[in-house]
């Protein structure tokens, strides 16, 4: 008989559409287990706002996603990683939590002496949780922070490949071209953005994100916990956001479906 614990959903949320990309990585490698994406579009993007305003916006929706009976929780988010993660997780010590951390670790090791260009919001390269990981890798690489704001914006918007963007790109990127080995995308939403990213900075760059560490993450802690759904049948997946539009649910299941 299967448990009843293992047919609960996972809960992820995001500051917005962004951590739909964190989404597909899990849906990849646990395509069984239903999911429940909550966006934030209403209060995207978390990048510029207060750890304080962070942590508030987050533990609400945990809350919420509590009520509905989830059995663990991805922040698909850097931003809310680095202002509630530690927090959330002391409150609710029995539930299984998995947050985001820009991939710095894989970028540093994919070539040695190399520099390596974080892109992420302004918070995450702020808080003291990204510092310390930049940290441990200074005497192997050097370590540039870029913060980039807008293209949450352009995400939010479905905006994948827009002239704007790339005018955007261009502006923010050029400083570093021919002159880093390795970019890390640092917020979830960058991810949908990877490939003008990629054009404009040259395709001998090596891009990294998360989400996949994210999702083996999660798998590991739902094996650990005997929490792993054992029926094979297709799982679903939930997406709601706070705007609660037919748009917003429209472009989710767009960035689900996009490559």
């Amino acid at each position: 008989m299967v448990s009843e614990k293992t047919e609960r959903p996972i809960g992820v949320f995001d500051s917005g559409l962004g951590g739909i990309s964190v989404l597909r990585e899990l849906y990849q490698i646990m395509p069984n287990e239903d999911y429940i994406f909550f966006g934030d579009s209403k209060n995207a993007p978390y990048g510029t706002k207060s750890v304080e305003q962070v942590c508030n916006l987050s533990e609400k929706i945990v809350q919420d996603l509590i009520k509905r009976d989830v059995k663990a929780i991805v922040i698909a988010c850097n931003t809310a990683t680095s202002a509630a993660a530690s927090y959330l997780r002391q409150k609710y010590p029995d539930l299984p939590i998995v947050g985001l951390e820009p991939a710095v670790k894989p970028a540093v090791l994919h070539r040695s002496d190399s520099r390596v260009l974080v892109m992420a919001t302004p918070l995450t390269l702020k808080e003291e949780k990204f510092n310390k990981l930049m940290q441990r890798f200074t005497d192997q690489a050097e370590i540039i922070k870029l913060p980039a704001p807008k293209l949450v914006e352009f995400v939010e918007k479905g905006e994948l490949s827009s002239p704007e963007l790339f005018v955007y790109l261009e502006e923010i990127l050029a400083p570093y071209k021919q002159k880093v080995d390795a970019v890390v995308l640092g917020c979830t939403h960058f991810p949908f953005a990877k490939e003008a990213i990629q054009t404009v900075i040259g395709s001998d760059v090596y891009i990294v994100d998360g989400g996949a560490g994210a999702a083996r993450e999660l798998r590991h802690l739902l094996e650990l916990n005997g929490l792993r759904r054992k029926t094979l049948t297709q799982g679903k997946i939930t997406f709601e956001n706070s705007k609660k539009t037919k748009a917003e649910l429209e472009l989710s299941q767009r960035l689900m479906e996009s490559k």
